[in-house]
């Protein structure tokens, strides 16, 4: 009689031998799995059932799971917006934190907020530093379902730049930008995981901007499920796959970083009849947002693409400056 376990991820040929073999949960759990199972049977890691990124049972969302996503990022995504228009010189990453307004709904990883010099790593959590003018920052804030991050500089304009980094727009946020804008407008239902990735490689693959994660990622209520998005990657997006995109250069220089991190999912026109009709309000939203990209930002998506997040590819490079915002040139 064989038996199977699903932790939390289970292995290809790239990174064992024996990949059904190689499990990652508690030892004590396994053996107990193997003297139930005898000397006959087996037990694999069966995490593929869950979490493969082409048919995975957790990868594909019914309509039910993509609403309950939906109001994670207007949780997450407003909460980044209430940080980006009210963080101030002078506060505290504590008081910085407090802008969020942490509500109590689970989070999906640990807060990070940081400025100054410890920003550059990315991951720490606030603490009672000063943010200080001029001062790199960062913050990703996370629940079941939702993730945004933004990253920039506490100042007003580039004119408060110092002057080795002066072309910080031209150098890297303009051309990344332009790399998220197009990859939001290939992303759809049918598109091989590999033309996203294609599209970071090509824009954004000179070792400057530092990009090594994978360009985007299948998202739960977990924050990082799986990935379809991988070089060469024949597998297809699929109607009912939640995404978050997730670029991030890592540059390790006085140019620091930028980011867009923001969610979005697939629906083919019966999913979209059903989400429509059993919840128009998040529909509403929704639309808002397509209109708002399109309009404001000169991103054009595809129909079946929904931006869950309510800054969705909002990006002001600097922090003190939240209404000026970096988007395509339009012919308007």
């Amino acid at each position: 009689m064989p038996g199977g376990t699903a932790g939390w991820k289970y292995f290809d040929k790239t990174e064992s031998a024996d990949p059904e073999g190689t499990i990652e949960i508690p030892a004590y759990i396994v053996d107990t799995l193997r003297s139930v199972v005898g000397r006959e049977g087996a037990v694999v890691n069966a995490g593929a059932i869950f979490m493969n990124p082409a048919d995975g049972l957790r990868v594909i969302n019914e309509v039910e799971q993509l609403a309950a996503f939906e109001f994670a990022a207007c949780q997450t995504s407003t909460a980044v917006r209430n940080l980006l228009t009210g963080i101030r010189p002078g506060i505290s990453e504590f008081d910085a934190a407090r802008l969020l307004g942490l509500n109590g709904v689970p989070q999906s990883c640990h807060l990070m907020l940081s400025s100054g010099p410890r920003a550059s790593f990315g991951l720490p959590s606030p603490t009672a530093k000063t943010i200080e003018p001029g001062d790199r920052c960062t913050v990703a804030f996370g629940v079941w379902g939702a993730l945004n991050c933004r990253a920039g500089f506490a100042i007003a304009s580039e004119d408060e730049l110092p002057a080795p980094i002066g072309d910080y727009l031209e150098r890297l946020v303009f051309p990344y930008f332009a790399a998220i804008a197009e990859w939001y407008e290939t992303v759809g239902i049918g598109v091989p995981g590999g033309v996203l990735y294609e599209i970071i490689e090509r824009r954004l693959g000179d070792q400057f901007f530092g990009i090594f994660l994978n360009p985007g990622h299948l998202l739960h209520l977990d924050e990082w499920v799986h990935t379809p998005i991988a070089k060469a990657s024949e597998v297809p997006l699929r109607s009912g796959m939640a995404l978050q995109v997730d670029i991030i250069p890592a540059t390790g220089t006085d140019y620091f970083t930028t980011n867009i991190e923001d969610g979005i999912a697939l629906a083919d026109e019966a999913l979209r009849t059903a989400f429509a009709d059993r919840y128009p309000d998040a529909w509403g939203r929704i639309q808002a947002r397509r209109e708002f990209m399109a309009v404001e930002l000169g991103i054009r998506l595809k129909e079946e693409v929904l931006p869950f997040s309510n800054i969705p590819a909002y990006l002001p490079p600097f922090w003190l400056n939240p209404k000026r915002v970096v988007c395509l040139a339009t012919s308007g």
